[in-house]
This record gives C-alpha cells, sequence and structure tokens, in this order.
C-alpha cells in the first residue's frame, strides 16, 4: 500500500504494470539461458571443434616417420618369458577344444532351459487342471445351492398359500361361531376354568 501512494497519492514508477511486466521478462529470459545455455554451448564447441579438425587434417602434410622398427625396451633372451609372447598366437588345437567347449556349454544351457521350461509348463498345466476341477466342484455345488433355493421357495410359497387358507377358514368358522353367540372373552374364561380344573 506504501508503494503504490508515494509521492502524494500518485501511482508509484516502481509498481507499475510496465514495469513489472518488463522484470518478469527478464527474469523468463534468464531462467530459460540458465537452462538452456550450457547445453547449447557444449554442442557449439564440440561443432567448432570437428570444424577445425576436418581442416587441419586436409591442411597438414602426411607425417613421415624414420622410426626403427625395434622397439624402445628391449628384454634380453634370457630374462624373457616366452609364455607371453606364444599367448597372443592362435593355437589350432587350443581353439577347436575350446569352440567344442563353448558349443557343448551352450547345448548343455539350452538343454537345461528346455527341461525348466516343460518343467515350468507341466506345473501351469498342473495348476489348471486343477482350477478346472475346482471350478466344476463349485459349479456342482452352485447347482445344489440353487436348486435348494428353488425348493425352498416353492415351500414357501405352499405355505404361505396354505397359511392364507386357514385364515379364510378360521374366520369363516369364527364368524359362524358369533351368528351362533359366541363370544371371545367367555371363551378364553371357560379356557382357563379348564385348566384349573385340569391342574388340580
Amino acid at each position: 500500500m506504501a508503494l503504490n501512494q508515494a509521492g502524494g497519492g500518485g501511482r508509484s514508477s516502481v509498481c507499475s504494470p510496465k514495469v513489472l511486466k518488463t522484470v518478469l521478462g527478464l527474469m523468463g529470459i534468464s531462467l530459460v539461458a540458465y537452462i538452456l545455455g550450457p547445453p547449447l554451448y557444449w554442442h557449439l564447441m564440440e561443432g567448432l571443434a570437428a570444424v577445425s579438425r576436418t581442416s587441419s587434417v586436409a591442411t597438414c602434410p602426411p607425417c613421415h616417420c624414420d622410426c626403427n622398427s625395434e622397439p624402445f625396451f628391449v628384454i634380453p633372451p634370457g630374462l624373457s618369458n616366452a609364455s607371453l609372447t606364444d599367448c597372443a598366437k592362435r593355437d589350432p588345437e587350443v581353439g577347436e577344444d575350446t569352440e567344442k567347449n563353448f558349443a557343448d556349454l551352450l547345448s548343455e544351457e539350452l538343454k537345461l532351459r528346455e527341461a525348466e521350461a516343460s518343467e515350468n509348463q507341466r506345473k501351469a498345466d498342473m495348476a489348471l487342471l486343477e482350477a478346472k476341477k475346482l471350478t466344476s466342484q463349485y459349479m456342482k455345488e452352485a447347482d445344489k445351492c440353487n436348486s435348494g433355493m428353488e425348493t425352498c421357495e416353492e415351500a414357501r410359497e405352499k405355505a404361505e398359500l396354505l397359511l392364507l387358507e386357514q385364515k379364510k377358514q378360521t374366520a369363516i368358522w369364527e364368524t359362524r361361531a358369533r351368528q351362533k353367540g359366541w363370544k371371545e372373552g367367555a371363551a378364553k374364561s371357560r379356557t382357563q376354568s379348564q385348566g384349573n380344573v385340569q391342574t388340580m
């Protein structure tokens, strides 16, 4: 607030939209230069190095060396180890044995992988067969359950029908009894007095 009203109520030049946009623009450009600058610099330097190498190769004359063919450091014949120099030579017998061993190792590796794959396949087949058996068993149990539910439902419907029929007959008999003079309170007292007589 104090910044906006500095200098007697007018807008300050520090917080004007133009200054704010300029500062944000400079920050954005700096950020982009910070992120993209190093990779671009190295690509540019590699390109310049490649151009300078091609131009220097074309302008340089070929080098003619008058070098002695003997090595700089020579081991005396008594101290030299001949096995080191022979090591680099190719021995046909060793090469054939090595190739045979390599071929045997590869064939053995292939046989092991094939055995492992067939064992995995056998386990997968057994698991599939077991899953099929369990599925069949569960389906049989579900069928039994469904048939039991249907039977129970049919029995419940029959029981409801019988209960309704029984209620109708009870209502008919009760109506007839009332027409003949039966009263509900009198019937209760008679059954209680008969119960008391029987207990004595």
